[in-house]
C-alpha cells in the first residue's frame, strides 16, 4: 500500500516515528542509534527507516522543510500507515537569551500566521497544541538521561527569508513578548493540527541552531549530526 509520496507497505513503520526535517539526519539517526535499521521509503529522496532502539521498534523519516511538506508526510503516516506518535526533532532560531545554541526546547504550543489549519479543516485557531501524553513521555525521557529541557511556545513560520522592516518592536520581539514564543521553526503548527484532527499524538523537540539575539550559528554538518541530546530524548520515549 504505497502512496504518491511513500513506497512503504502497511506494517513497515513502527507506531512511533521521529521526524527531522533533513532526510540525511534521518539516515544519521538510523545508522547511529537503531539496531538493524532498514530503508522503507526513499520516494523523492525523503528517506525513512525502521529498526529498534533498546528493544523497542521505532521509525525515523525526514519531513522536508515547511508546513506543506510535513503536512503531507505526517498525514499519510497517521492515516495510511497506522502511525500513532510523531515526534518532530528539528532545528530552530532562538528569540530569547533563555534558549542558547544547542539548548533543547520542548514545544508546549505552536503559534503561526499560517492558513494551514484553516485550509485543511476550517480551524481558525492561531495556536496548535501537542499531545500532553507525548510531552510527558519526553519529559520523563529527558529527566532519566539528565538532559535539561526549555519549555514554551514556538513560532511556526511560512517564511524563512523575511523582508527587513524598520518597525519597532520587530515582528520576532512581538512574537516573543506577546505570544511567548521562544524560537522559530517551520513545521510544528501543521504537525500538531494533523494529529488533532486525526486523533493521533504529536510533539516537537528543537535544538537551537542560531539566534536572533546572538551572532552564533551552527554549520550544516552540525545540524545534521550534532543534535544528539534531542535525538536521545526522543528515542528514549516509552509509551
Amino acid at each position: 500500500m504505497s502512496t504518491p509520496h511513500n513506497r512503504a507497505e502497511m506494517g513497515d513503520f513502527a507506531p512511533t516515528v521521529l521526524m527531522p526535517g533533513d532526510p540525511l539526519r534521518a539516515k544519521f539517526i538510523a545508522d547511529t542509534f537503531l539496531d538493524s535499521p532498514r530503508l522503507v521509503t526513499d520516494v523523492r529522496g525523503m528517506l525513512g527507516y525502521t529498526g529498534t532502539y533498546q528493544g523497542r521498534p521505532i521509525s525515523v523519516m525526514g519531513s522536508g522543510m515547511g508546513m506543506p511538506s510535513i503536512g503531507i508526510y505526517s498525514y499519510e503516516l497517521y492515516s495510511q500507515y497506522g502511525v500513532e506518535n510523531i515526534i518532530r526533532i528539528g532545528s530552530a532560531g532562538s528569540y530569547t537569551d533563555r534558549a542558547k545554541l544547542f539548548d533543547v526546547v520542548l514545544a508546549t504550543g505552536a503559534y503561526s500566521e499560517s492558513s494551514y489549519a484553516l485550509t485543511q479543516s476550517g480551524d481558525s485557531a492561531d495556536l496548535q497544541l501537542p499531545s500532553p501524553e507525548l510531552n510527558d513521555a519526553l519529559r520523563a525521557s529527558a529527566a532519566a538521561q539528565g538532559i535539561p529541557l526549555i519549555e514554551g511556545n514556538i513560532h511556526s513560520s511560512d517564511v524563512f527569508y523575511r523582508q527587513p522592516s524598520d518597525a519597532k518592536p520587530t515582528y520576532w520581539e512581538r512574537l516573543r513578548d506577546e505570544k511567548g514564543c521562544l524560537a522559530v521553526e517551520m513545521e510544528s503548527f501543521a504537525l500538531f493540527h494533523n494529529a488533532r484532527v486525526l486523533g493521533k499524538r504529536a510533539a516537537c523537540l528543537l535544538t537551537i541552531s542560531d539566534s536572533f539575539v546572538s551572532p552564533e550559528i551552527t554549520t550544516a554538518e552540525q545540524r545534521q549530526t550534532s543534535f544528539t541530546a534531542m535525538m536521545k530524548v526522543a528515542l528514549g520515549v516509552q509509551l
